[in-house]
Formats: C-alpha cells, sequence, structure tokens
C-alpha cells in the first residue's frame, strides 16, 4: 500500500489490536507514534520490535480522557516531525454490567474513554491536518455497535456514537482533504478471548460464517488501507471486519 504521508499516533497502541497496528503500519514505511496510559516497559518492547525490524517508531505516554494531555501530546508530535498524517483512535474500555446495575458513573466513564476521548482526537487531527489539507483518521468501533450486546449498554453506545461522529466528521473534513473512516471489527483472537472456555469459543464460532476468530492483524490490515493513498475516494465509511457475523 501506498501512503503519501509520513507518521501516524495510535491510542492504545501497548498491547493488543494496538500493538499489531503499530507493528504493520510501520512495516509500510510510517513512523509510528505509540500511545499509552499505564504500560510504558510494554510501549518500549514494542519500538525496540519495530525499531530491529528496520522501522521508525517513538513512544507517547497520556491517558486520552484527558484532553489537555491529549492536545499537548499531539503538538509534541507535531513540533518532532513537522505534522501529523494519521491518526488511530483505538484506545477503549469496557466495564460490562446488566442495565439494571449499572450505575450512572459506569456508563459515562466507558463513554469518556471510548467516545469523548476519540472526539477530542478527531477534532484535534483536523486543527492539524487542516494545514497541509491532508490526512485520515480511522476511529476503531466494534460488531456490537449495530447489534447490540447484553451486559454492553455503556460500551456498545459509545461505539454506535463513535459511527455516527466519524460520518459527521467525514462530511466536515472532506472540503479540507482530511478523511474520517471507521473499521468494526468482531470477535478477534486476544489474550481476552484466550481465557474463554472452548465450550464458549465453539458458540461464538458457530455463529460466524467464515468459522473462525479473526486476528489483530486482520484488522491492522484494514486500517492501513482505509488510511492509505489506495482508499482516497472513501471518507464516512463503517468497515466490517467480523467474518461476516453481522452483515
Amino acid at each position: 500500500m501506498k501512503f503519501s504521508g509520513t507518521n501516524v499516533l495510535i491510542t492504545g497502541a501497548a498491547s493488543g489490536i494496538g500493538k499489531q497496528l503499530a507493528i504493520t503500519l510501520a512495516s509500510y514505511g510510517l513512523k509510528v507514534w505509540i500511545n499509552y496510559r499505564s504500560r510504558p516497559k510494554e510501549a518500549d518492547l514494542i519500538q525496540a520490535e519495530i525499531e530491529s525490524n528496520g522501522g521508525k517508531a517513538a513512544v507517547i505516554g497520556f491517558d486520552v480522557a484527558d484532553e489537555d494531555a491529549f492536545i499537548e501530546g499531539i503538538k509534541s508530535i507535531v513540533s518532532s516531525d513537522g505534522e501529523l498524517s494519521y491518526l488511530v483512535n483505538n484506545a477503549g474500555i469496557t466495564n460490562d454490567k446488566l442495565a439494571l446495575r449499572m450505575k450512572k458513573n459506569d456508563f459515562t466513564t466507558v463513554l469518556d474513554i471510548n467516545l469523548t476521548s476519540s472526539f477530542v482526537g478527531c477534532r484535534e487531527a483536523l486543527k492539524v491536518m487542516s494545514k497541509k489539507r491532508f490526512g485520515s483518521v480511522v476511529n476503531i468501533s466494534s460488531i456490537v455497535a449495530e447489534s447490540g450486546n447484553i451486559g454492553q449498554v455503556n460500551y456498545t453506545a459509545s461505539k454506535g456514537g463513535l459511527n455516527a461522529m466519524t460520518k459527521s466528521f467525514a462530511l466536515e473534513g472532506s472540503a479540507r482533504g482530511i478523511r474520517y473512516n471507521a473499521v468494526s471489527p468482531g470477535f478477534i483472537a486476544t489474550k481476552m478471548t484466550d481465557k474463554l472456555s472452548d465450550e464458549v469459543k465453539e458458540s461464538y464460532i458457530s455463529k460466524i460464517p467464515l468459522k473462525r476468530f479473526g486476528n489483530p492483524k486482520d484488522i491492522a490490515e484494514a486500517v492501513a488501507f482505509l488510511l492509505s493513498d489506495n482508499s482516497t475516494y472513501i471518507t464516512g465509511e463503517v468497515l466490517k471486519v467480523n467474518g461476516g457475523m453481522y452483515m
């Protein structure tokens, strides 16, 4: 894939899908900024792995839920590199419980980290990228934004809002040459799914037409495509990467 930009910030990149995003995007020649909140050692290891393979990476620590810290983080990147070409809003949390037992704080905390922080990232990227009238942003959503899920009223609301917000930013960014898209993963094989029993795994897999969980690289390649020059006529799209589980 071809990239006209030079660098990318990935939030929540110290593990899981974020880690694979960093490794994959670095393999395409981008300088990757690895954001972390509480895992500096893991972030440093990812940087070392990328650099050992000839890639370019840097580590930047801040809490995406802290608006001022997010803004300063982007300013630091621009100060270092002269621009921010791409942004992937990947950081997110879950706090699952049935709605009847969910307190307001359980709901708003998930929205703050999953949705409001992505708004801040999208907004600040629009400001910075507008100067060169070029850039691309991908927000990491979820299959449950469309399907719903028991025990995840807060999470589904945050990801459903993310999908809608992506489309609105796409409309506002289009006149400035900035694209906004989202990737919506289904069940992805991570440390979280590794903890599931074989019986539960088989139950989920039986509902997936491709009969397997996805892997983080499936998501990373989809994100790379939407960031790249190969998708310059795509904006405001929510790309499903779910093995056909929810069409």
